[in-house]
């Protein structure tokens, strides 16, 4: 497939007429990195903003802006707008944990290899996505994207090959809808903290299986994580158990308070198991992409969390055939990740509506002391069928550096399709 571009841009940009209007914009104090400084500019002039940056880095004076209103319900790095807090300054501050990332249900199982929330939220602004409008995540994993989404009133629906990237992804962004009958089956959660409860039962002790499927989620996802705290911390089963529930469910309501406190209007939520190979969707279906693809051939995700697969009945050795990055052996297995991921980039390309953007974070693994150059390879099959690319950014990666230290925020842009 051949493309073309008469008006090539680096990222979607407002055509509303631009008013004056003299401000500021305060940048968060943990924005330290050049690449959150260029994203924030990207944000902003995706925004309708006019800017230059202040002499200590910390602001930008407003030049003009299309919407200031918008702006301040919108943006992720900044902390006030015109003196004013953004939504997202005051999402980020419901937050039960002691990491600034992991606010709201974001902190939700231990899964490694996460978006940063904040960067997710940048970039449904960066590539331009509006209230109403749907942003695949074809690698959804835990499912950040998805819940970024849902905050800014962006629809999403977000695939994975992984059963449990799928229920914690269903219980971050559902949860909330079912959060008063939640809290009152967990008035029963004294009575378990005494008993000595088996695994399988821990659940199942609190939720009848008739209960709506949004509960049982609910509860299933906690009891993988006090299973994830008694493996990897050896902490006892029953205590863990309590203890994540009551932190889980104090999130949920958080949730549902600023929801109702900021009068947001969520987007619509479908995560799904599926193949980012053989994307279940129509041609020209999709508004924006934000992914990460797998990082899997230098980061065994399936021995990773195979306590938590095993709980879910699952046979670890078919998931791993299925996984991209994990089939095959040796030099075969580098060959079939390349090839796995050149056809996820073709379904990309095929659902992604024309002019729009796909936005992918992608580094290059290490495997068998040998480099992989994914970031390459990626970029090279992207022209070659149709998405160009318009932005590359460079971004420190933290948590995976037995892994990789340095990514690539790429965005790609969908030209008109020629006949």
């Amino acid at each position: 497939m051949r493309c073309t571009s008469d008006n090539p841009k680096t990222a979607p940009h407002s055509d509303e007429q631009k008013h004056p209007s003299l401000g500021s914009a305060k940048l968060f104090g943990n924005v330290q990195f050049i690449y959150e400084l260029i994203l924030a500019q990207l944000e902003l002039q995706s925004l309708g903003a006019a800017f230059d940056m202040t002499d200590e880095f910390s602001s930008f004076t407003l030049l003009n802006v299309v919407d200031n209103e918008r702006l301040r319900r919108r943006v992720a790095y900044f902390q006030t707008i015109n003196g004013a807090s953004s939504d997202y300054s005051l999402i980020s501050r419901k937050n039960r944990t002691r990491s600034v990332n992991q606010y709201l249900t974001h902190w939700m199982y231990p899964y490694k290899g996460k978006f940063h929330p904040q960067m997710i939220r940048a970039a449904l602004n960066i590539i331009g996505l509006e209230s109403g409008e749907t942003v695949l995540d074809p690698f959804v994993g835990s499912g950040t994207t998805a819940l970024e989404a849902q905050l800014l009133g962006v629809n999403c629906i977000g695939l994975d090959a992984s059963p449990l990237c799928v229920l914690q992804s269903k219980v971050k962004t559902a949860s909330h809808e079912v959060a008063r009958n939640i809290r009152a089956y967990c008035e029963e959660l004294p009575r378990l903290e005494q008993a000595d409860v088996a695994l399988e039962n821990a659940a199942l002790d609190l939720v009848p299986s008739t209960a709506d499927q949004r509960i049982q989620d609910f509860f299933h996802l906690a009891k993988l994580i006090a299973l994830s705290d008694s493996v990897r911390r050896r902490k006892d089963f029953a205590s863990a158990f309590v203890s994540r529930t009551k932190l889980m469910t104090q999130s949920i309501m958080d949730y549902d308070e600023i929801r109702r406190e900021l009068g947001l209007s969520l987007g619509r939520v479908v995560i799904e198991r599926g193949d980012a190979r053989a994307l279940p969707l129509s041609d020209n279906s999709i508004d924006g992409i934000i992914t990460s693809p797998p990082y899997a051939i230098a980061l065994d995700y399936i021995k990773n969390d195979a306590h938590a697969l095993q709980a879910l009945g699952l046979d670890t050795h078919e998931i791993r055939r299925q996984f991209i990055g994990l089939r095959g052996r040796m030099n075969e297995r580098v060959h079939l990740y390349n090839e796995d991921m050149k056809r996820s980039l073709e379904e990309m390309a095929r659902v992604l509506k024309p002019n729009k953007f796909a936005l992918i974070v992608i580094g290059n693994a290490t495997y068998r002391g040998s480099t992989l150059e994914s970031v390459e390879l990626i970029a090279k099959h992207a022209n070659e069928i149709g998405l160009r690319l318009t932005k590359s950014v460079n971004k420190t990666i933290f948590g995976l550096y037995n892994v990789m230290q340095k990514e690539k925020v790429l965005i790609f842009k969908k030209d008109e399709e020629c006949i």
